[in-house]
């Protein structure tokens, strides 16, 4: 599994290359599916470290 930064690395590489225009309309929307489901994994890996922060918190 990659970390945090890994992924949104990933993801700042795929933004970039849609950002440029110049792909095939194909290869543009794989992606943006690629980008969805990494956008998610970040998410999700966010609100994990936030519960741990949280539960942490409350254990001091």
């Amino acid at each position: 599994m990659e970390t945090f930064e890994e992924n949104m690395k990933k993801l700042g590489t795929i933004v970039a290359e849609l950002e440029k225009g110049d792909i095939p309309l194909e290869k543009a929307v794989d992606l943006y599916g690629e980008g969805v489901k990494l956008s998610a994994v970040c998410k999700k890996q966010l609100d994990e470290a936030k519960i741990k922060i949280t539960e942490d918190n409350g254990n001091e």
